[in-house]
């Protein structure tokens, strides 16, 4: 087995064992070793990152029939009027923008076709077609002092956070597309958060703002116990 696959491992393996079950806690007598767990995850994972690695790529053909939907509400998460719909980018920023998804799909985009790996032990290939989250940094001027990025969602008040270098890895993109066509509601539509180098659970969907800060966010499934970082 090699290095990357056993890292790849113990990753998926340790935050499973943090939070089990879909969100099960462990109770009062393993949450404080699951919490340990999750802790060190997370210090493991932070100092195995580079902000310069690339993912492993793969060809269309390698793309897997399925690729599991995943959201928090009853229903799978629709707008009622998607031409509404808006991204909201501010917080410790100098030029505080909102863009619709047309304004979004201008910009220069990136596609990649890599594997995606669920924290419950599954992964898929899949193509990927999105703008650099970097490119839209950029664009609003993020400010020294910010540290962190804090995804929401429209899915049941879904979000979660990242460390500001994640963010600017250069395969971390706002996803429109899916397997050569638009994205769609199973997936995140109309705009979804993804990055090869994190797990399923950090790449929120269904995308309404996004927001630099310098106090660390936390998550919806991080609050239950999740490790934080999420990364591979």
């Amino acid at each position: 087995m090699s290095p990357e696959l056993d890292r790849r491992t113990f990753l998926i393996a340790g935050a499973a064992a943090a939070a089990s079950a879909c969100g099960w806690n462990g109770g009062d007598t393993l949450q404080p070793v699951l919490a340990g767990t999750s802790r060190f995850n997370d210090w493991f994972s932070e100092r195995l990152f580079s902000p310069t690695r690339r993912a492993p790529q793969f060809t269309s053909a390698e793309r897997s029939n399925s690729f599991p939907n995943y959201y928090i509400s009853d229903l799978t998460p629709t707008l009622p009027t998607p031409a509404s719909w808006r991204l909201e980018v501010g917080g410790l920023v100098r030029k505080p923008l909102t863009l619709s998804l047309e304004e979004i799909r201008a910009l220069d985009r990136l596609t990649y076709t890599v594997e995606h790996h669920c924290v419950e032990g599954w992964s898929a290939i899949a193509t990927w077609t999105g703008v650099p989250l970097r490119a839209i940094a950029e664009r609003v001027e993020v400010q020294p002092e910010a540290r962190y990025v804090r995804f929401d969602s429209f899915d049941k008040e879904y979000y979660n956070g990242w460390d500001l270098k994640s963010a600017m890895h250069p395969e971390t993109i706002l996803a429109h597309g899916f397997n050569d066509r638009e994205l769609m509601p199973d997936h995140g539509a109309p705009l979804r958060l993804y990055a090869p180098h994190k797990l399923g659970y950090k790449l929120t969907k269904y995308l309404t703002k996004i927001t630099f800060t310098n106090e660390k966010p936390g998550g919806y499934w991080e609050d239950q116990g999740y490790p934080w970082f999420g990364g591979l």
